[in-house]
């Protein structure tokens, strides 16, 4: 009775074997035959690039305005930078500066320490910081938001920069002079090497647009430090928007 068990057991496990290997065999085919497939449908593609660039005016600059403030009291402190900062906002709104230009990017409050070798940190009071971010559209009023932001209490000044309000009118335009030249260069591809383009199966695109920056942000800055000095003249220059696109093509 064991001796059957143990054949039909032994039996067992070979046509299991044989079915393991059966579907092994199976499954490298046809992974082979895919990679087969996919190698031959890559070999009758082919891939070209163009590049279309436009150079735009900038119609927003963008100014950063902060105050920072010390006390010794959180309420000494908030009262103190608050003041100041909305005399700086209504400053701003009197250049006639729509007040959806106007956008707080950050309000800090941090203890204040003093260190010293033999008495270590000794608690000093407070620090606020606040900053506020201007869209200015007539660039002939940058020099005057300037002026009075800092004439009003503005002490940290800066990170000026020029920008599109809607670059996607420009990027439009570069990447159709980008399809264009890819299409010009797929064409003097087929004519130079023979082969002929059959239909387009995939686009790639990438942009990528130069914002320049006229100078960083400056702190410490008195209120009567801008307002004593000449106010620079600013040019804003023009901005590149550049866009890549890739075309692959079937070739027949």
């Amino acid at each position: 009775m064991e001796e059957q068990i143990t054949k039909f057991l032994n039996k067992t496990f070979i046509l299991v074997a044989i079915l393991v290997a059966g579907i092994l065999i199976f499954l490298f085919a046809a992974i082979g035959y895919q990679q087969r497939s996919l190698d031959q449908q890559n070999s009758n593609q082919i891939t070209v690039s163009g590049e279309g660039k436009v150079y735009a005016k900038p119609d927003v600059a963008i100014v950063s305005l902060g105050v920072t403030t010390q006390a010794s009291t959180v309420a000494d402190v908030t009262k103190n930078n608050t003041d100041k900062m909305n005399a700086v906002i209504d400053a701003v709104k009197a250049l006639k500066i729509d007040e959806k230009d106007i956008q707080t990017t950050n309000y800090s409050l941090t203890p204040l320490y003093n260190y010293t070798s033999k008495l270590g940190r000794i608690f000093q009071g407070y620090t606020l910081e606040q900053d506020i971010q201007v869209k200015i559209r007539d660039f002939t009023k940058i020099g005057d938001v300037l002026s009075q932001g800092t004439e009003k209490g503005a002490n940290l000044v800066g990170d000026l920069q020029f920008t599109i309000d809607n670059p996607e009118q420009f990027r439009e335009q570069a990447r159709a002079k980008a399809i264009e030249q890819a299409k010009a260069n797929a064409q003097n591809l087929s004519k130079e090497s023979g082969v002929n383009l059959g239909k387009l199966i995939n686009v790639y695109e990438n942009n990528y647009t130069n914002y320049p920056i006229a100078y960083s942000k400056a702190s410490g800055l008195g209120g009567a430090a801008l307002e004593s000095a000449p106010v620079p003249t600013v040019q804003p220059g023009q901005q590149e928007i550049d866009v890549t696109v890739n075309l692959t093509y079937q070739v027949k």
